[in-house]
C-alpha cells in the first residue's frame, strides 16, 4: 500500500492530519468528522510509509468496543495482523504492563482485577469492620472518594489529616482500604492506572524501554482523559513529542467522573511545537441539525472553536413539541415512532435520550402498551449479572484463595449454614492479624474458635475451593468453567428458583461455557498468565461498559451520557426543561452549566435525519408536580431551524389549597381554568386547562391525591365542588 492508497478516502483536513510529520498533534475532530478513520490511517501511514514495525505503536481508547473496532479496521485495511500493537483501553494496556512487570510493580503475579461492584463489597466490609456507620458514610461515597485520591495520583500516605473529621474518616478507610487490597492481591480500576504510572515513573530502565519501543503513541477521545491518564501519556513520550490526540472539546461530559476538558488546553502548552487540525466537515447530520448544534454551542465560552458543515443539505427542520405533561410526552413520542415505523423505518433506527434515568417510566409504559419492542441502554452487561458473578467467584477463588472480594461473595452461596456471627468474627480476626479471609478461617478452624455445625460448614467450604483446583489441572478453559458451575452447586440452586427467573440463571451460566469455549487465548500475549487468568481479567475489564448493541429492531433508550458515540436517523431528545435540563446543580455554576451544554450538544448530533425536541408545561417526577419553564437550551437555538408542532399553552398553576381557586385564566366549554371539581375514583381536584370540543372535549385536573390528569369529559363523572 502506497502514501496515494491510504489517503485518497480522506477530505482534506483528513489527509493533512495523516500525512503530517511525526510531531505532536491535536486533532479537534466534531462529531461524525471521522476520527476513528483519521486514526486508523495515521497508524497505516506511520507503518507503511514511515516504515514502523507494528510493535512501535500504541493506540489509546476508552471502551473494548472502540479497540476492537480500531484493531479490527486497522488490519483490514493493511491486510495484517493487529496482535503485536498495543491497542487497547487505559485500563487494558496498564494490565498488560503489571502483568509483564508485576515484581517491579510490587504485586504479586497472580493479582486479580476487581470490577466496581467487588470493590463496593470491600468497602462496605471495611466500614462494617472499623464500626463505622454506614448510612452516615454511604459506601459509593467512600468508593468515590478512593477512586478520585487515585485519579489524581494520591496516596493515602501523601495525605495529611488536617483536623476535618470528614477528611480524617475517609483517609482512615483509604488506608485500610490499600492494605487489604495489597494483603489479598486485589486491583481495582483507578489502581491500574496508578500503579501503572508509579511503575514507570519510578523504573528508568523500563521507562526509557518504553519510550523507545512506543515510538508513536496515538489516543482516541482525548478530551475525555483524567489526571493519571495524561500523567502516563506525558510520562511515555515526554521528550519526543510524539503524541497525536483527537478529541473534541464540544464534547468533554464526563467531568462528573474525573474527566480533565483542560488537560486539551495543557497539551498545547506541554507540547509547544504542536500543530492542531481540525476536522469540520460532518457525515453524520444534515444542515438544519448541525446550525442548531453549532450555534447552540457557540455559548461556551473557552472553545478551542469549529464550524460543522456538511454537503448532505439542509434537511428537515428540527421538531418541537410542547406536551400537556409527561404522560403526553410519551404519548407523542411513540406515536410518532409508529408512524416511522408505518412508513417503513426500523425501530433500531430510533432512540429517545433523556438527562435522567427516571425519564424513562413513562416512555416504557406507553412502548409496553403499544406492543413497540424497546430495549434500555446501559443495562446490566452479561458479566455483570448476578450468577455470572457468583460463578467468577469460585473461579478466582480457585486460582487465588486469597481474594477477599471473591471468598465474601460465595462463602455462602448456596447457602451452607456460615453465619453472620461466623463471618463476623473471621473479618475481626483478619483484620487484627493482617490475614486474607482464607487465613483467618484456617486459623478459626485449627483453633477451634467454631462450634462444631459452623466449623464443618466452613471446612466443607474451604474444601470444595480446594477440590476446584485439583479437579481441573489440565482442563481446557471451558471444561474448567462447566466443572466449577456445576460442583459449586449454583446450577443447582438455580433450577430450584421459581418462574422463568431461575431458568435463565441457569441458561447464563450455560452461556458462560460457552463463551470460555469460545475465548481467544493470544498465548504470544498473555504475559504469562494462565487461559483461566486471562478469562476472569477479560470478564473484569468488560464489566461496566455499556451494554452491547442488540440485532433485535427495537427502539433504544438511553442517557444522553450513554449517547455519545452513537448515532441515529430518528431522535427525541424529551424533557427539555429547566431544572431537568439543564439539571437544577447547574444552573448555579458556570462551569457545570457548560458542560450541560456540551451535553445537549451531544444529543443534538447524534441525529442523522430528524430530531424532536420536547418539554411538558407540567411535570411528575421523584413523586413532586412542577411546572418547569422551557430549557435556556431550546432558546439558544435559532428559530429558523425549528418547526413548532405545539405553541407552548397558558397553564395555570396549581393552588395553594384545593378548593380556592387560582387566578381564573379564562374558560373553554363546560369547566373553567381554577374551578375546584371532584371524580368518584380520584377524589378533590383543581381544573388546568382545557382543551378541544365536543366529544374531543378533554381537562387536565391537579387532583390532591391522584396527581395531576388528563381526563375525557364525555367519559369522565366530574361533579363540581
Amino acid at each position: 500500500m502506497d502514501a496515494s492508497s491510504i489517503i485518497s478516502p480522506l477530505n482534506d483536513a483528513q489527509r493533512l492530519a495523516v500525512s503530517a510529520p511525526s510531531q505532536a498533534m491535536l486533532v479537534l475532530a466534531g462529531a461524525g468528522s471521522g476520527k476513528t478513520r483519521v486514526l486508523v490511517h495515521r497508524i497505516a501511514w506511520h507503518l507503511r510509509i514511515n516504515r514502523l514495525s507494528p510493535q512501535n505503536i500504541l493506540a489509546v481508547t476508552f471502551t473494548n468496543k472502540a479497540a476492537r473496532e480500531m484493531r479490527n479496521r486497522v488490519e483490514d485495511l493493511l491486510n495484517i495482523s493487529a496482535r503485536s500493537m498495543w491497542i487497547g483501553t487505559f485500563h487494558g494496556l496498564a494490565h498488560r504492563l503489571l502483568r509483564q512487570h508485576a515484581k517491579q510493580a510490587k504485586l504479586p503475579e497472580t493479582f486479580q482485577v476487581m470490577d466496581s461492584d467487588d470493590q463496593l463489597r470491600i468497602v462496605k466490609r471495611l466500614l462494617k469492620a472499623m464500626n463505622i456507620d454506614d448510612t452516615k458514610w454511604p459506601p459509593k461515597q467512600v468508593q468515590w472518594f478512593i477512586n478520585a485520591q487515585k485519579e489524581e495520583g494520591i496516596r493515602a500516605r501523601h495525605m495529611a489529616d488536617n483536623g476535618d473529621f470528614f477528611h480524617r474518616q475517609m483517609l482512615a478507610v483509604y488506608k485500610a482500604y490499600e492494605e487489604l487490597c495489597d494483603r489479598s492481591g486485589l486491583v481495582d480500576f483507578a489502581e491500574l492506572l496508578l500503579r501503572a504510572h508509579e511503575l514507570l515513573r519510578d523504573n528508568d530502565d523500563l521507562l526509557n524501554f518504553y519510550r523507545q519501543r512506543f515510538q508513536q503513541v496515538h489516543v482516541d477521545e482525548f478530551q475525555d482523559t483524567n489526571t493519571i491518564q495524561y500523567a502516563w501519556l506525558r510520562l511515555l513520550t515526554e521528550g519526543n513529542d510524539n503524541l497525536f490526540v483527537v478529541g473534541d472539546d464540544d464534547q468533554s461530559i464526563y467531568g462528573w467522573r474525573g474527566a480533565k476538558i483542560e488537560n486539551i488546553f495543557s497539551f498545547q502548552r506541554h507540547y509547544p511545537g504542536h500543530q492542531v487540525v481540525r476536522l469540520e466537515q460532518n457525515y453524520r447530520s444534515s444542515g438544519h441539525i448541525l446550525k442548531a448544534a453549532n450555534i447552540l454551542i457557540a455559548n461556551n465560552d473557552s472553545r478551542m472553536g469549529k464550524e460543522l458543515w456538511t454537503e448532505a443539505g439542509e434537511g428537515e427542520l428540527l421538531s418541537l413539541y410542547a406536551a400537556f405533561n409527561e404522560q403526553d410526552e410519551a404519548y407523542f413520542v411513540v406515536e410518532k415512532i409508529r408512524q416511522w415505523v408505518r412508513d417503513g423505518g426500523l425501530r433500531s433506527d430510533v432512540a429517545i435520550l433523556y438527562r435522567s434515568n427516571a425519564q424513562s417510566r413513562q416512555f416504557e409504559e406507553r412502548l409496553m402498551t403499544t406492543g413497540t419492542p424497546y430495549r434500555v441502554y446501559g443495562g446490566l452487561r452479561f458479566f455483570e449479572r448476578m450468577e455470572i458473578k457468583n460463578a467468577l467467584a469460585y473461579l478466582r477463588l480457585s486460582a487465588n484463595p486469597h481474594d477477599d472480594a471473591s471468598f465474601e461473595r460465595v462463602v455462602n452461596t448456596p447457602t451452607r449454614g456460615i453465619g453472620a456471627k461466623t463471618l463476623d468474627d473471621m473479618r475481626i480476626l483478619a483484620r487484627e492479624q493482617a490475614l486474607s479471609l482464607w487465613q483467618a478461617s484456617i486459623a478459626m478452624l485449627d483453633q477451634n474458635r467454631l462450634p462444631a455445625r459452623a466449623a464443618t460448614a466452613l471446612r466443607g467450604f474451604l474444601n470444595l475451593i480446594v477440590q476446584l483446583g485439583k479437579d481441573t489441572e489440565g482442563f481446557a478453559l471451558y471444561e474448567t468453567v462447566k466443572h466449577v458451575v456445576e460442583a459449586s452447586g449454583l446450577i443447582d440452586l438455580y433450577k430450584k428458583e421459581k418462574q422463568d427467573k431461575g431458568e435463565t440463571r441457569v441458561e447464563n451460566l450455560e452461556e458462560l461455557v460457552n463463551a470460555a469455549k469460545l475465548f481467544d487465548y493470544d498465548s504470544e500475549n498473555a504475559e504469562n498468565m494462565s487461559e483461566l487468568d486471562l478469562f476472569l481479567t477479560h470478564a473484569a475489564l468488560e464489566a461496566g461498559e455499556m451494554q452491547a448493541d442488540s440485532d433485535e429492531d427495537c427502539v433504544q433508550l438511553m442517557t444522553l451520557h450513554s449517547a455519545k458515540g452513537l448515532e441515529f436517523k430518528l431522535v427525541f431528545m424529551v424533557g427539555m426543561e429547566e431544572g431537568l435540563f439543564p439539571s437544577q446543580q447547574a444552573t448555579d455554576d458556570p462551569g457545570r452549566l457548560q458542560e450541560e451544554r456540551r451535553l445537549c450538544y451531544v444529543g443534538i448530533t447524534r441525529a442523522m435525519q430528524q430530531l424532536y425536541l420536547t418539554y411538558a408545561e407540567s411535570r411528575r417526577l421523584y413523586g413532586k408536580d412542577s411546572y418547569p419553564r422551557p430549557s435556556r437550551f431550546l432558546k439558544e437555538i435559532p428559530a429558523e431551524a425549528i418547526h413548532e408542532i405545539r405553541m407552548r399553552a397558558n397553564v395555570s398553576r396549581p393552588v395553594a389549597s384545593v378548593g380556592t381557586p387560582t387566578t381564573k385564566l379564562g374558560s373553554t366549554g363546560k369547566y373553567r381554568l381554577g374551578q375546584s371539581v371532584r371524580h368518584e375514583k380520584f377524589g378533590e381536584g383543581v381544573v388546568l386547562q382545557t382543551e378541544g370540543e365536543g366529544e374531543q372535549e378533554r381537562v387536565q385536573i391537579n387532583f390532591r391525591n391522584a396527581g395531576i390528569k388528563w381526563l375525557m369529559l364525555a367519559y369522565a363523572k366530574l361533579d363540581t365542588v
